[in-house]
């Protein structure tokens, strides 16, 4: 069985093999009082989708182009990506940068599929510098 996590009405499937925290984002205004956007969830709660179980991957063919000081530099050339469930209604599939550059390069264009946005502007950091969540996805 396929475990997913719901936020609101929408099913989240995490297609990568760790969990992925996001941080749910914005109050909305009902009447007089502050409502959170996701139901059973607070402006800045951090929500965890654990791994479906499935995991999104991508044939990569990797071309030696040189090597310099003992240093190798690599070319890769994306092939077929697998583990991608059918579109299902009111579900978003994650997957990693990597899958989604794939697919993104292949000229796959769904809206149901996206990455942890790990760019600055998203990432939240622990003391250390460790990603603990981010506050985004990016979309294909």
């Amino acid at each position: 069985m396929m475990k997913t996590k719901k936020i609101g009405d929408i099913e989240y499937v995490n297609l990568t093999p760790h969990p992925i925290r996001v941080q749910v984002q914005g109050l909305y205004v009902s009447g007089i009082s502050f409502m959170p956007i996701a139901p059973d969830y607070m402006a800045t709660d951090i929500i965890e989708i654990p791994p479906s179980g499935i995991v999104a991957r991508v044939e990569v063919k990797q071309r030696k182009i040189k090597k310099e000081y003992g240093v190798m530099f690599v070319r890769h050339e994306y092939g077929e990506v697998h583990g991608i469930p059918e579109p299902r209604e009111k579900t978003i599939y994650i997957v990693s940068s990597f899958v989604l550059n794939a697919l993104r390069r292949h000229g796959v264009n769904r809206d149901d599929i996206v990455a942890p946005d790990t760019s600055p502007e998203s990432v939240i950091r622990d003391d250390d510098g460790n990603i603990v969540a981010v506050r985004a996805f990016v979309v294909l």
